[in-house]
């Protein structure tokens, strides 16, 4: 038997922090459809002038789910491919469908900016499994902490992404705490102005930040950066809280791993995998 949900952390909570009074209103303004205005929100922080990878990777999975939608089917699984630096400009978003059958379709993405390719993506869109699917999934993890001051993470940028998200990160965790973390998050605006946020694209606008959650390496002696990242839901999330639960591997002569557990209040709902490159700087 599955066990019983937890109570679901409240989509608007009266005790939260207040965000930033020059925090824009969303992420991103659709100008004309496909094509999008970045705000200083999507900053990152290594520099101002270029994206957290969360905000692009949800506008990428936000078109998968408009792209030719099928009555049952949902998105399980996308992958992002960073080839560079995604810069805060205008972007245009561009789907197809690579393979489509009865069951499953694998889908395809570009994010671009001034014609190049800055973000790449595939997804894998399914049948939704049948109502007496057995519900396998672990128990909640980390309860959602009480409001806390705004986050801090050393030598980095942080008027934009990190502002424009809440963080309340478990006893011990912390950007700036080595070792395995976990965190609850969720988004101060939403992504598109004047569009409701989903499942899909809230988990996404999270899941670049699994690494920074759970980071074991000195990024700030050494170069650390993930190449990709691989969202895997096999439901989805519920409520605008998501907790990442996150830990790295990393080799000499070899790269690291950085491997989360996401959970709403309900339990266990995806896992999140990046790809990092280690470097001297």
């Amino acid at each position: 038997m599955a066990p019983a949900p937890a109570e679901q952390p409240p989509a608007q909570d009266a005790s939260a922090t207040a965000p930033p009074p020059d925090l824009p209103p969303a992420f991103y303004r659709e100008s004309r459809a496909g094509h999008y205005e970045s705000t200083t929100a999507t900053a990152g922080p290594w520099d101002p002038k270029s994206q957290h990878a969360g905000p692009p990777s949800a506008l990428l999975g936000r078109a998968f789910e408009q792209h030719e939608p099928r009555a049952g089917f949902r998105i399980a699984r996308v992958t992002l491919e960073l080839p560079r630096p995604v810069p805060v400009a205008d972007l245009d978003v561009h789907v197809r469908t690579v393979r489509t059958g009865s069951r499953a379709e694998l889908l395809e993405g570009e994010l671009a900016c001034d014609g190049k390719p800055v973000m790449l993506a595939r997804a894998w869109r399914m049948l939704a499994a049948p109502a007496d699917t057995p519900a396998l999934h672990e128990a909640p993890g980390a309860p959602l902490a009480d409001p806390q001051p705004p986050s801090t993470m050393a030598g980095v940028h942080v008027d934009g992404y990190l502002a424009a998200m809440e963080w309340r990160f478990a006893a011990g965790s912390g950007f700036d705490t080595p070792g395995p973390g976990a965190a609850w998050a969720r988004q101060r605006i939403p992504l598109v102005a004047g569009q409701d946020d989903t499942p899909l694209t809230r988990a996404l606008t999270l899941a670049d930040s699994n690494w920074a959650i759970g980071s074991e390496l000195d990024y700030v002696r050494k170069l650390v950066i993930n190449t990709d990242i691989t969202l895997a839901l096999h439901r989805d999330p519920v409520g605008a809280w998501l907790c990442l639960t996150s830990a790295t591997a990393a080799s000499p002569a070899g790269s690291a791993l950085a491997a989360g557990r996401l959970e709403d209040a309900a339990g266990d709902c995806g896992r999140v995998l990046q790809t990092l490159l280690v470097a001297e700087r």
